[in-house]
Formats: structure tokens, C-alpha cells, sequence
């Protein structure tokens, strides 16, 4: 089944906007396992178990595993997620961003080795760095187009004057995404809740793509307004919130916490839309 038709059933299955985002930190962990590298997965597993029904994703951040050496806590906590979540989209957080040989070796780490539904990645190097991920059917590719963070305007909001009406960089990634760049309807787009005004230029601009859209929460991103930017009925948006589900707690009820916190964000992107 391809990420696209999962994502789809797992919005109507479980009635959500909301995708968690998996971003270990074992410094902000619970008694007695603050501090534990070797916890990560107890801990994200038990997130996912507090939350599988609340969700159309998960979105699990590889830095946050890697620094740690918990690679193989990750393919463990992947294994979990297929198992008591089978109907919910994995998304592997990695923003690959090379070509050839390389990228290939990526796609087979994000698809093979961690199994994930789709994977990030940044379209700086050109199609020929999107290329190799599309390979593998039904697989997602979600480019970076205008992200959450401030100093992404350096790049994302310069215009370009050698294409025709000198879009924006972030404009000119949507219109390839929606155009010539989706040749079999893998590409969805990374567009930052704390943009409303961009997030809605992208929506116009690629109407029918999946955003997978960060920021809400921590970041300051309003629920509300990314809804009414972005969701169309026949347009799928992913509203990612990490740390504000994951750390809604330092207690042993870490787990009922973050449940009540994606509650509390499902009903109010459900209100907005």
C-alpha cells in the first residue's frame, strides 16, 4: 500500500491532522531513565502505544538516534510502530540531500533498513537528488520547500531572476513538486507552521500535494491558522508537533501526558477544519 493510500486511511481511521514527531532526548527523560541513552526506544515506544489512535503518522528524527548509537533502537521502535500501529505512516526525519550512488544507499536505509513509509529530504542538488528515492513504488519523498525556522528565509525566500515571473526559491521547489519533478505521484512537500502566509502561497501553488507542516507546539506555530492555509478536502496535510507531545510531562505520567497533549492538538486542528 503506498504512503499516499495510508496516510489517507489513517486520516479516516483515527478522525486526526496530527503526526508526532519522535525526537529522543534523553537529558529531558523521566525518572529513573533521565540521562539513559540505552531507554530511547521504552521511551518512544511507549509514546506510540499512548498515542496510536490519535495519529495519521509518526515521524521519528535519525539524529536523535544516531547521536546516541541507537540505530538499532530505531529499527526496534520502526518493528513497534508496523506492529501495534500497522495502518499509521512512518516518516524518517533524515533531510538526505546527495546523488547518485549515494542517494541510492540512502533510499535503502530509509526503505529497507528502517522500513519507513516516506523520508525528507533536501532538494538543494536538483531532481537528480530526488530521483533514486522514487525508484522504490509507493514510497514517499518530502522535500524541504519553506521551513519552520528563521534562517530559512537566507535561501527559501530569495527570488530567482532567471525563471520566468522570479519566484521565490520556495515557490519555484512547490511548482517542480507539483509539475515536473512528481512524475509518479511520490512528492509531498516540508512547509513550516510558523509561515502561515508562505504556507498558504505553497497550497496555491501546489494544490494537491501532501505538507507535511512542523512547527506547531514548541515552535509557536498556531493550530488554527496552518489549518485554515493548507487543508483542502482533496489535499492532505500533516501537522507534525514533537516536543510539545513528548515532554508534555517529567513524570512518571509521561505517557498519559503526552497522550492528553496530542488529544488536546487533534481537537483543535479538527476545530479548524
Amino acid at each position: 500500500m503506498s504512503f499516499l493510500i495510508r496516510l489517507a486511511a489513517a486520516e479516516r481511521r483515527n478522525d486526526t491532522l496530527l503526526c508526532v514527531g519522535l525526537d529522543p532526548e534523553p537529558s529531558k527523560f523521566p525518572a529513573p531513565w533521565t540521562g539513559d541513552a540505552s531507554r530511547i526506544f521504552d521511551f518512544c515506544s511507549a509514546i506510540v502505544d499512548a498515542t496510536r489512535d490519535l495519529v495519521l503518522a509518526y515521524k521519528p528524527q535519525i539524529a536523535y538516534f544516531a547521536a546516541h548509537r541507537a540505530e538499532d533502537q530505531l529499527e526496534r521502535l520502526m518493528a513497534h510502530i508496523r506492529k501495534v500501529a500497522p495502518e499509521v505512516p512512518v516518516i524518517l526525519d533524515a533531510k538526505r540531500g546527495d546523488i547518485g550512488l549515494t542517494a541510492e544507499q540512502y533510499a535503502r536505509e530509509a526503505f529497507e533498513r528502517y522500513q519507513a513509509d516516506a523520508v525528507t529530504l533536501s532538494p538543494f542538488m536538483g531532481f537528480d537528488s530526488i530521483e533514486p528515492y522514487l525508484r522504490w513504488p509507493g514510497k514517499g519523498a518530502i522535500l524541504l520547500c519553506r521551513t519552520s525556522n528563521a534562517g530559512g528565509s537566507d535561501l527559501q525566500a530569495q527570488r530567482l531572476a532567471d525563471v520566468e515571473g522570479t519566484p521565490r526559491l520556495y515557490e519555484h521547489i512547490a511548482a517542480l513538486a507539483q509539475g515536473p519533478w512528481n512524475r509518479s505521484g511520490q512528492l509531498a512537500l516540508v512547509v513550516g507552521a510558523t509561515f502561515p502566509e508562505e504556507l498558504a502561497r505553497v497550497r496555491a501553488i501546489a494544490p494537491t500535494l501532501p505538507l507535511l507542516i512542523p512547527g506547531i507546539g514548541a515552535q509557536g506555530g498556531d493550530a488554527a491558522a496552518t489549518v485554515r492555509a493548507a487543508w483542502r478536502p482533496d489535499a492532505p496535510i500533516i501537522v507534525s508537533s514533537s516536543r510539545a507531545v513528548l515532554y508534555a510531562s517529567g513524570g512518571k505520567d509521561f505517557a498519559s501526558a503526552a497522550r492528553q497533549a496530542a488529544l488536546a492538538t487533534r481537537l483543535a486542528l479538527n476545530r479548524a477544519r
